[in-house]
């Protein structure tokens, strides 16, 4: 049987001659424009999450950036507006950025979930694993040189890895998928809640401008 995705192209009249499975359990959408894919998440309902979002949040930034930022879901504010990281912890994502000479304009920026999961809470396995192959999808087109995780549930959904974040800090990892160095930063939100840490986000980004230099420059 062709999967959701296949049909969803197929009705919206898009050749999908390209389209294949690959030895992964979810599709991967490669080298299709991010106007098509974002459509294509737009009317997802994969998963449950689609029957109480407002809005799908798909990703934002520069689809040529060198660095790709991945948080865990959409929050309250993301629902509403369609963008990602706007509320409190998206400006002092921006102060992050900003503090090793960086913008959103330049990176991109986007979550292992397109849709807000009810109350905040953590989105579930299932939730990710039908969202994964929109990931996929995205970090192939963008093709960035460093991937930055935010928080325990994309290191998780990513890595596959559940150790605690002080063993995930200042680590440089590398999977089958996706040959490029990946590293874990506490998420913005945590911040907020313990701000004592930001000490440690500072070392954080210090230890990304060093890969940057490594891997960019």
């Amino acid at each position: 049987m062709p999967s959701l995705l296949h049909k969803y192209f197929t009705e919206m009249g898009i050749d999908v001659n390209w389209y294949k499975k690959s030895s992964y359990k979810n599709p991967i959408i490669s080298n299709y424009g991010f106007d098509e894919l974002r459509n294509v998440v737009s009317k997802c309902e994969n998963c449950k999450l689609y029957k109480t979002r407002n809005k799908t949040v798909f990703g934002s930034g520069s689809i040529n950036a060198e660095i790709m930022i991945i948080g865990e879901a959409p929050g309250r504010d993301e629902d509403e507006q369609g963008e990602p990281f706007i509320g409190r912890a998206g400006k002092l994502l921006d102060a992050f950025l900003k503090s090793i000479n960086l913008s959103r304009e330049k990176v991109y920026i986007t979550n292992t979930v397109k849709c807000r999961p009810p109350d905040n809470r953590n989105p579930s396995a299932e939730e990710l694993d039908q969202c994964s192959s929109f990931l996929t999808s995205q970090i192939n087109a963008v093709k960035p040189k460093v991937l930055v995780l935010l928080g325990k549930v994309a290191a998780k959904s990513l890595l596959d890895d559940d150790s605690p974040m002080a063993e995930l800090r200042q680590k440089r990892f590398f999977i089958d998928k996706y040959n490029i160095p990946i590293i874990v930063f506490y998420h913005p939100a945590y911040i907020l809640r313990s701000p004592l840490k930001k000490s440690e986000v500072w070392e954080d980004l210090k230890y990304l401008n060093n890969l940057l230099n490594e891997n960019v420059c």
